[in-house]
């Protein structure tokens, strides 16, 4: 993978240099990239907040709902200079069959001494014919008295559901991701919308992650429920528009189709956030730019997208 770091805290960067198995040393430590998986080695142990998102979930068709956001994990572990693996999780595929709901997103995890369970999980795929699927937040059910799917305690919320009667519901959001719309019928009513994801400022500024995709409908105004706050995809309209992807990087969920294909889930992203003791103020920034998602590994500032 390539990589981009900072040695001023993330006000500027290098133009894009190559990761690869051989370990490179920057901002603190070495950091190598095999197989779709990142090795971050600190130079010594260092107290290190952490954000881990998950890919978001593909939106359904057919009347489909909206993807549910990946699930998002937050807090702060000490890190030993010993190798740590970050894996990044891609979002899934949107469904353009009429019989499977939207793929789920990959998960997205870091291993490592000191870390136990540290594995957000993908977001659930919008509703084809019938619930959404369950992941770090549940898909939005289809038109088809869809459930909405179920979201992962502490990661994420649940989709909502969807209904051929009346206006679909939202998806969920309360701090955590955000759960996909629900699809409608009728062009009376409208597709819900994604839910809310997470803000965090761990980069130094506020971003919001993991918001939920919107669910499909077909009133006459050409109205598309928005995909929610986080890289969350809007739903799609009748046979005009597809649903629209997740942001890459995000881990928003992908909008829900009603006779055209529910968009893609956003990748996720894996950021770390520490002083490395490297360049001006003690803050370096590394950025990674490819692979499935991002992972942030550097200072107090830290950025590593894919």
């Amino acid at each position: 993978g390539s990589y981009i770091y900072s040695i001023n805290g993330g006000t500027t960067y290098t133009s894009p240099l190559t990761a690869s198995s051989s370990p490179t040393t920057i901002a603190g430590g070495s950091l190598s990239y095999v197989s779709g998986n990142y090795s971050w080695t600190p130079s010594s142990s260092i107290r290190t907040t952490y954000l881990v998102v998950a890919g978001g979930g593909g939106g359904g068709t057919n009347g489909g709902g909206g993807g549910g956001g990946g699930g998002v994990l937050t807090g702060s572990s000490t890190f030993t200079s010993t190798a740590y693996l970050v894996s990044v999780g891609s979002g899934g595929a949107g469904s353009f069959n009429s019989s499977i709901n939207g793929a789920n997103g990959g998960n997205s995890s870091i291993t490592g001494s000191g870390l136990t369970g540290l594995i957000a999980l993908g977001g659930g795929g919008g509703g084809t014919v019938g619930a959404g699927s369950n992941g770090g937040s549940g898909g939005g059910g289809s038109l088809w008295t869809g459930a909405g799917g179920t979201g992962t305690a502490g990661q994420g919320n649940a989709g909502g559901y969807g209904t051929l009667t009346a206006n679909a519901q939202n998806g969920f959001s309360n701090g955590t991701g955000g759960g996909g719309g629900g699809g409608t019928a009728n062009n009376s009513y409208t597709g819900g919308a994604g839910g809310n994801g997470a803000s965090s400022s761990i980069t130094g500024s506020a971003q919001t992650y993991a918001g939920g995709g919107g669910g499909s409908d077909d009133p006459p105004s050409g109205y598309r429920a928005p995909g929610g706050a986080g890289g969350g995809g809007a739903g799609g309209y009748y046979a005009a528009t597809a649903g629209a992807s997740g942001t890459a990087n995000t881990g928003g969920g992908g909008g829900g189709g009603y006779n055209l294909t529910g968009g893609n889930g956003g990748s996720g992203v894996v950021i770390l956030s520490y002083n490395s003791g490297s360049g001006s103020g003690g803050a370096a920034a590394l950025t990674i730019n490819s692979g499935a998602g991002a992972a942030s590994i550097g200072g107090n500032v830290s950025n590593v997208s894919t």
